[in-house]
């Protein structure tokens, strides 16, 4: 049978079965939307069951030396198999060894591309049912 989507799952969990990631609902430059939101994102985070705006002032990153562990921590440890990451339009954002090898010892396979091939990739992953994540970047 079916389990039931409002089963109130916590993020707590981490075996999240019956949630599904919410698909990138559009992208332009410098707008994102995601299913189910009414946020125009700039640069966005989603997970399984979540998504939030992606602050870099949060973290103090920057398009060199890039993607900090500190920027995936909180979709990493959201039971996820594979986290996509947009490196932006012009691939101007960079993703560090340090921040792969971080994602890679989660278990977690980590995809890097330019956005749009990006947010292609990771819809797909969630129509195929996989437990994914991503990260995205909407302008250069």
């Amino acid at each position: 049978g079916k389990t039931g989507r409002s089963a109130g799952i916590d993020g707590l969990s981490g075996v999240s079965g019956s949630m599904t990631s919410p698909t990138i609902a559009s992208l332009r430059w410098g707008e994102m939307k995601v299913e189910g939101s009414d946020t125009l994102y700039k640069d966005c985070k989603v997970w399984p069951g979540g998504n939030r705006t992606w602050d870099w002032r949060e973290t103090g990153t920057r398009h060199t030396p890039g993607v900090q562990p500190a920027d995936v921590n909180e979709i990493v440890n959201k039971g996820i198999r594979t986290l996509v990451i947009g490196r932006g339009m012009d691939e101007a954002l960079q993703v560090p060894q340090e921040t792969l090898s971080f994602i890679r010892s989660k278990g977690i396979d980590a995809v890097v591309l330019q956005t749009e091939k990006a947010v292609q990739q990771y819809n797909k992953l969630v129509k195929e049912g996989v437990a994914v994540g991503g990260i995205f970047h909407s302008t250069c």
